[in-house]
């Protein structure tokens, strides 16, 4: 009988949770920025220089800061493989019966324990301890270059969307659109996300589009509140 193939999508969670992270922060941040900025009484020329800098100095900002936040789970956990070596190297009777009784506690007998742990450390030792003691998994394994290219290439994405609407909007009409279609935006974001993830596409729309909303109306309103004041 032929075995049938699991589609699960727990392997995309690591680059989905960095493009989701930066496409929204894109769109968010540039479209706040703007949003701010126009509030204040910026002309059309200073709208568009300003959202392009975002662009380019979020999109930088988000590549560095996945690139540091993921290679520190990366020292982490290479840190911790480290020392399971060096425990396995020095008492390997005492790690296969802490690794039995880690499937003891899963429900298996003590007999089948200890041969599933013997047989699996003959197998591969440190593989069978990343996984069922550290719980290490090739799906989540910090991937710090994969992280920062997809966090720059999504906010960059992201932040394109709201320039887009400046460039081709009337200044007059400007903050009615931009605030329009950045929630547009950022509920088609959600819903893919959210269907990429095998999550509610409703649920995931809502929740993006309505943090998007409450961070672009802060923004707006400090905006107004500084060009009132300047």
């Amino acid at each position: 009988m032929k075995h049938r193939a699991e589609n699960h999508r727990s392997d995309r969670i690591g680059w989905l949770r960095a493009a989701v992270l930066g496409a929204n922060d894109g769109i968010v941040s540039t479209a706040s920025l703007v949003l701010g900025v126009a509030a204040a009484g910026a002309d059309h020329r200073t709208l568009l220089l300003t959202s392009v800098s975002g662009l380019i100095a979020g999109a930088m900002s988000m590549a560095a800061g996945e690139f540091v936040s993921v290679h520190s789970q990366a020292d982490t956990e290479n840190a911790d493989l480290a020392r399971e070596r060096a425990e396995l190297k020095s008492d390997p009777a005492g790690e296969q019966r802490e690794l039995a009784g880690i499937y003891v506690g899963r429900g298996l007998d003590r007999p089948l324990a200890d041969q599933v742990a013997k047989q699996l450390m003959a197998h591969d030792a440190i593989g069978a301890h990343a996984r069922d003691e550290l719980g290490f998994s090739p799906t989540t394994a910090a991937r710090p270059i994969q992280a920062a290219l997809a966090s720059a290439a999504s906010f960059s994405v992201g932040a394109v969307l709201p320039i887009g609407v400046v460039l081709a909007v009337e200044p007059t009409n400007l903050i009615i659109w931009v605030s329009v279609t950045s929630l547009v935006f950022l509920a088609g974001l959600g819903a893919v996300s959210a269907r990429a993830g095998g999550a509610n596409m409703g649920k995931g729309a809502w929740r993006v589009a309505f943090w998007g909303a409450i961070a672009m109306a802060v923004t707006a309103g400090a905006g107004a509140l500084f060009g009132a004041v300047a």
